[in-house]
């Protein structure tokens, strides 16, 4: 069974910086791309970043690029979020995903079933 859990979420100031990880198991995530989205309250659920199964291609959303970097250490299962420069606009539950299907590109949407999901973690930025 596919599991994903995440954390580091929290409440920080604009300008400010949070990481997020996420924690995988149930099967051998090297061969699996991963990705984060993100929901706000009153909107449906967005992409945010991607990361290819080798780890070598990055995906990013206009909104995060430049201030966002997502990561993967494959040894231990996790893929991260380095969140720089926060906005209050970023405020949202954040979501891991992985693809269902082994080495494929990561679905850029949320389709209702190309994805495992985790369980979300809140990040909210004041102003």
């Amino acid at each position: 069974q596919v599991q994903l859990v995440e954390s580091g979420g929290g409440l920080v100031q604009a300008g400010g910086s949070l990481r997020l990880s996420c924690a995988a198991s149930g099967r051998t995530f090297s061969s699996y791309a991963m990705g984060w989205f993100r929901q706000a309250p009153g909107k449906v659920r967005e992409f945010v970043a991607a990361i290819s199964w080798s780890g070598g291609i990055t995906y990013y959303a206009d909104s995060v690029k430049g201030r966002f970097t997502i990561s993967r250490d494959t040894a231990k299962n996790t893929v991260y979020l380095q969140m720089n420069s926060l906005k209050p606009e970023d405020t949202a539950v954040y979501y891991c995903a992985t693809e269902k299907r082994a080495r494929q590109r990561f679905t850029r949407r949320d389709d209702g079933g190309s994805h495992y999901w985790g369980q979300g973690t809140q990040v909210t930025v004041s102003k």
